[in-house]
């Protein structure tokens, strides 16, 4: 099992995806511990869709970053990265105003692969707007 790596930390995390999408979206990474990690997103109009709800894809965004994220905290020794083999959402509900957060929780943390589970709740009543599952495959330097 993958432990927590010493060399991440929220700050790197949050000053990492600055100029990248998570940056835009204004999601920031908000804690950090063995077998999780949590974040937030304030929305804005950018989120929405044209008929006035949250974009699915603003909420997966939110979602699979923090997996994302939580996969590199807990890369195991020596590998190099990770990708993405499949992701699954479940959309429940909206917000129109405020912040939608997320926390990831680890359900398989193995050398090749790591699944992740997270649940997207709106931040101020915790009312769940998402359910969340993603895969990972562990990425190992070429020898």
């Amino acid at each position: 099992m993958s432990k927590l790596r010493p060399d991440v930390s929220i700050a790197t995390f949050n000053e990492r995806g600055s100029e990248y999408l998570p940056g835009y979206l204004g999601i920031e990474i908000t804690s950090l511990a063995q077998d999780s990690l949590t974040s937030r997103m304030p929305v804005r109009k950018l989120h929405f869709a044209p008929n006035d709800f949250l974009h699915a894809a603003s909420v997966v965004a939110l979602a699979d970053t923090t997996c994302g994220y939580a996969t590199l905290a807990h890369l195991p020794e020596g590998a190099q990265s990770f990708t993405t083999i499949e992701l699954k959402s479940n959309h429940l509900g909206t917000i129109r105003e405020g912040s939608i957060a997320c926390v990831a929780t680890a359900q398989h943390l193995e050398r090749n692969t790591q699944v992740w589970d997270a649940v997207v709740s709106d931040e101020a009543s915790g009312r769940k707007i998402a359910l969340f599952r993603c895969t990972q495959m562990i990425l190992w330097p070429k020898s």
